[in-house]
């Protein structure tokens, strides 16, 4: 079964569609709209950001294309094998994912990067399609608090349950697993919060366990 990526016009969410229209007319350049998914179609890996980053995904129409976030994470898959060709920070660079697939909890980009709840959950729905659907997927990996909630969340599970935490792994239904890691941002990367040597080895886990 295939899953359903928002539409262009979506409007489920009315600031999101607002603050779209008026980027659109703003930077005309840019992508500004919802930023589908990214990767393999029969992913072993599911990656879930956030949302699209104003000057990256949408601006490229890519998720984690174009920022500081998407030169470690992409230098992490191309690091652990799930890249083939070289990450340019554009759309059009030629690279594909192999095994992974990459998406955000939130489809569209909102102001100062913060969604709101109600955002959050209006955009949900695309996400919990998307894991149902990706029945090849072993492993997903949540970059950040909100997303790890938000994907929690879709997945219809409890939060007090699934609490997270950074390299925290938790056992799904079947032989999936969740994992978390703090967001590869440039503020958590500058402040050492993340240092590149704990997100590769999020990424070497992830590895052994599907190759397992």
């Amino acid at each position: 079964m295939a899953f359903q990526e928002p539409h262009r016009d979506c409007d489920r969410c009315p600031r999101l569609r607002a603050f779209l229209l008026e980027k659109r007319e703003e930077l005309p350049s840019y992508y500004n709209a919802p930023v589908p998914s990214f990767g393999d179609p029969e992913p072993r890996l599911l990656i879930v950001g956030l949302a699209p980053g104003m000057h990256g995904a949408n601006q490229t129409g890519r998720p984690f294309t174009g920022d500081w976030a998407g030169d470690l994470l992409y230098a992490a898959l191309a690091e652990y094998g799930f890249s083939e060709g070289t990450y340019s920070g554009t759309a059009d660079d030629g690279l594909t994912l192999k095994g992974a697939m990459i998406t955000n909890a939130v489809r569209c980009v909102p102001p100062q990067n913060k969604p709101v709840g109600a955002e959050c959950a209006a955009c949900r729905p695309f996400l919990t399609e998307q894991i149902e659907s990706l029945t090849s997927v072993k492993a997903i990996l949540c970059l950040g608090k909100i997303s790890h909630d938000n994907t929690v969340r879709a997945m219809g599970l409890k939060l007090s349950a699934y609490p997270f935490g950074h390299h925290k792994i938790h056992k799904l239904q079947g032989d999936r697993r969740l994992y978390s890691s703090y967001h590869c941002s440039r503020y958590n990367t500058n402040t050492k919060r993340l240092t590149e040597e704990m997100f590769y080895k999020v990424f070497a886990d992830i590895r052994g366990y599907i190759d397992g």
